[in-house]
């Protein structure tokens, strides 16, 4: 964890955008239920997966930054998983082969890129806007542990939690990657107004974990929502802030509410995105990931990069 941290204080990491919207808005795929992990297994899309990663990883090597490989396993876990058709055994081998692939893209830019780090990536059990039936933090640590004893046994570098609408789910992860030994990243949506949809601000979400855990996460992220929708909330002066690390901003400005009704990707303003992470960069002094989310493909993470590393 200590290399991992090392790492990340000496160089600017770059990550994916908007996997899901993409490859539905972009690339014309059908995504049952938003989950990209079927694919996976398809040699159809073998080459769609790769042509997707090497876009991203080809603007790391440009600006020689590190990266960060995150696996396409967000909707890949139980409930999610049976919805689909997949079996426990089954989750099993499609996380495993997920992970594998990742090694196999890094070991393509071994000489390119610096610093890789490969990321088993977990979502939310339900829905990643709304909060229903939610999990106590023991619930949590339970139910994510599929997902997790398949990143340690195939030797990830950290486990990312992308999309966390309420601290318990984040605080029982946490928990499970701790009792894994393995490094952890958690990822907070917010809404319109900057607070998690469960209404626990972002202040209170990362100090009830930190205390909880003794720190234990490398570090804390917000994505799915667009930089106007926290970024008043980090502009004052606060210890809290400073265990943010990274942004995965969506294209659009809209709520989720209105995401999730629409029938047509908002690719926003990439110009303005990127001009909103520079500015981001002087709130949060420790921002050093950069990605997206919802709405982004590899031209708002190129408009991010021409202004935070400009």
């Amino acid at each position: 964890m200590l290399h991992i941290l090392e790492k990340l204080q000496a160089s600017i990491f770059l990550t994916d955008g908007g996997l899901e919207t993409d490859l539905i808005f972009n690339k014309g795929i059908d995504l049952p239920h938003f989950a990209a992990f079927p694919l996976i297994e398809n040699p159809k899309y073998q080459e769609t997966f790769e042509s997707y990663y090497r876009e991203y990883m080809d603007m790391a090597k440009k600006h020689q930054t590190g990266y960060i490989l995150e696996s396409p396993t967000w909707r890949a876990n139980p409930d999610w998983g049976f919805k689909l058709g997949y079996s426990k055994d089954d989750l099993i081998r499609v996380n495993k082969l997920a992970i594998q692939q990742m090694n196999s893209l890094r070991a393509t830019y071994k000489r390119d890129i610096e610093t890789i780090f490969i990321s088993g990536q977990l979502g939310p059990r339900r829905d990643g806007y709304l909060i229903r039936n939610t999990m106590s933090a023991k619930e949590a640590e339970d139910y994510h542990k599929l997902q997790m004893s398949v990143f340690k046994n195939e030797k990830v570098d950290l486990v990312s939690a992308i999309t966390m609408t309420y601290s318990n789910e984040a605080l029982g992860i946490a928990k499970a990657a701790k009792a894994n030994n393995l490094p952890v990243v958690l990822s907070f949506t917010v809404e319109t107004d900057g607070h998690l949809p469960s209404g626990e601000s972002l202040k209170e979400a990362i100090e009830k974990i930190d205390k909880a855990t003794k720190t234990y996460p490398l570090y804390y992220m917000i994505n799915c929502a667009h930089p106007t929708h926290f970024i008043d909330k980090v502009e004052t002066s606060s210890n809290w802030k400073c265990r943010i690390k990274g942004i995965r901003a969506n294209a659009s400005c809209k709520s989720h509410a209105e995401l999730d009704e629409s029938t047509e990707v908002d690719r926003g303003n990439p110009k303005e995105l990127g001009q909103l992470h520079k500015t981001l960069t002087t709130h949060l002094p420790e921002l050093a990931i950069f990605g997206g989310c919802c709405g982004t493909d590899a031209s708002h993470v190129a408009s991010i990069c021409n202004h935070v590393l400009a």
